[in-house]
């Protein structure tokens, strides 16, 4: 995943505008082919987001209700999904974590600041309190797994061959490093956009990735054995983990930070994610563009977070009539990112490998073999992500990301087809980015602007192919 942050970079630093993934895509391609692959990928990218800000806040109300669990309540029905009584509990919190974090999107933005800091150093809070309270727990408790364990031993819980059961695991290693594309759906929105851009996306999966493998290694080490693990029944195994090694009123403690973190990041993502939607809809990709495209007075797509708010909420009723229902939908979150992310560099390999030289993140002689190994890997990545998870496959452990993707990339082509060519791409101002990353930075003339431009402030003309 560094190479293909390395690709992103590269493209991001000379095309750092909202549209960020769907543009580079449309950019990768040619003229020729630009408009086809940019509204296939700007349908994946905000399917991606959109689910993912949904899927962000049931993970927060699992973390909330697993409480239950750690404190024994008799929950009427019981703690498990076919109780309709507990989906709708779940529901319920669900809701009310997007909410929150919708309200946040919607504060002055000289206060995004402010969030963003705390948010971090929240983070570095529960890093550190897992990497040291979390050890010693374990360590005055059930005590630590072996060296042998960790790194030795196999289970298989899927069903699936040998081989194929290893290969899985890159379902959530890999998960946890998609969306570093982020910092270029705000690229408008940051002073010396080409160069901060793309180093925030390098920074960020180099962080992560460093940060995330430290991380795993701990938690094999503190898991209790397997027949423990196994026998745990809250929808979050981790507060009970806590509550294991850290007694009850810790695992509050974890959980608090937690929740308070997820709702946070979604918060964040929803920051991110808004200027992809908006960007989307300036260009024309979407239904109702004209109106999500368009921006308020201090110049926030406060349309676009309502959009993203609405399909959020909607797309959580869906665990009332069925959990599964519910996961097959936002299993598709990371898919779509992760097919962009390989299309983009299969497109810079045959389509345009010796464009974009003027980037500050030009990868230069090892630019194609970079492009053949994100190609390699995310397809790898790709194919784990649309996999069954358990075999055999049944109707209820069918992973229907396949179905979603597909569907996806068919309103991408309709879209494609039916929107005219005048209502895309806003040609000029792609153009003139292009000759801005080739100029070199001078102090405040390096500088983006600090809010999103409204629609009537770019320029749009025909794409001339």
């Amino acid at each position: 995943m560094f190479i293909t942050a390395a690709v992103m970079a590269e493209i991001c630093s000379a095309l750092p505008l909202s549209g960020s993934i769907y543009i580079w895509s449309a950019e990768s391609a040619g003229p020729k082919y630009a408009r086809f692959f940019g509204f296939i990928v700007a349908w994946w990218s905000c399917t991606a987001w959109m689910t993912f800000v949904a899927g962000n806040c049931q993970t927060t109300a699992n973390y909330i209700v697993s409480q239950l669990a750690v404190w024994e309540v008799d929950f009427p029905g019981g703690i498990t999904n076919e109780n309709v009584k507990w989906r709708a509990l779940i529901w319920a919190v669900s809701e009310g974590t997007l909410c929150v974090s919708i309200a946040i999107n919607y504060l002055p933005p000289k206060w995004y600041s402010a969030v963003f800091r705390f948010s971090v150093a929240l983070y570095a809070v529960d890093f550190l309190l897992c990497v040291i309270w979390l050890p010693i727990g374990v360590s005055k408790t059930y005590g630590f797994r072996s060296a042998k364990d960790v790194f030795t031993m196999t289970y298989n819980g899927t069903g699936a061959p040998p081989a194929w059961n290893w290969i899985l695991s890159f379902l959530f290693t890999a998960g946890s490093m998609i969306g570093f594309d982020a910092s270029g759906h705000i690229a408008e929105e940051t002073k010396n956009a080409s160069v901060v851009a793309g180093r925030a996306i390098i920074s960020s999966v180099i962080s992560t990735g460093v940060l995330s493998f430290a991380t795993v290694i701990l938690f094999l080490f503190c898991t209790p054995d397997l027949d423990t693990l196994f026998s745990l029944e809250a929808p979050q195994p981790f507060v009970q983990i806590y509550a294991l090694a850290l007694g009850k009123g810790g695992s509050i403690v974890m959980t608090a930070i937690a929740t308070l973190g997820l709702i946070l990041s979604t918060s964040v993502a929803i920051v991110a994610a808004s200027r992809l939607i908006f960007a989307v809809a300036r260009d024309g990709v979407l239904p109702m563009s004209s109106w999500i495209g368009k921006v308020d007075a201090a110049k926030q797509p406060r349309n676009a977070v309502t959009v993203m708010f609405l399909f959020g909420a909607i797309l959580l009723c869906t665990i009332l009539p069925s959990q599964v229902a519910f996961t097959s939908l936002v299993s598709a979150g990371g898919i779509p990112t992760t097919a962009a992310y390989g299309l983009i560099a299969l497109l810079r390999l045959t389509m345009t490998p010796n464009d974009f030289k003027g980037s500050h993140f030009y990868l230069g002689r090892w630019r194609k073999p970079f492009y053949l190994a994100a190609v390699i890997f995310n397809g790898v990545v790709f194919s784990v992500q649309v996999s069954p998870f358990v075999y055999p496959t049944t109707a209820e452990t069918f992973n229907f990301a396949c179905v979603i993707m597909g569907s996806v990339t068919i309103f991408g082509i309709l879209s494609w087809y039916i929107i005219p060519e005048d209502n895309w791409l806003r040609r000029k101002q792609v153009l003139q980015q292009l000759r801005v990353a080739d100029e070199p930075i001078n102090g405040d003339d390096s500088y983006g602007s600090t809010s999103v431009p409204d629609a009537r402030d770019a320029s749009i003309s025909k794409r001339v192919d």
